[in-house]
């Protein structure tokens, strides 16, 4: 089954995927950073969300 992009969170809130738009749409927003910033927090600590919410001094939720 392919995936549903009518969503609008992520397919795994635990991970962000910098390669799919509506996920890069929504980290952005979420965590109110641009692009830029998100792809080099994800580039620097990884694809964990706590992992770049921590590298960009953002709170867990």
């Amino acid at each position: 089954m392919p995936d549903d992009k009518s969503i609008r969170g992520p397919a795994d809130a635990l991970r962000i995927n910098v390669n799919e738009k509506h996920e890069v749409h929504y980290w952005t927003a979420t965590l109110g950073v641009s692009e830029a910033e998100l792809r080099s927090a994800v580039a620097a600590v990884g694809v964990m969300a706590k992992d770049v919410r921590a590298h960009l001094g953002k709170p867990e939720r």
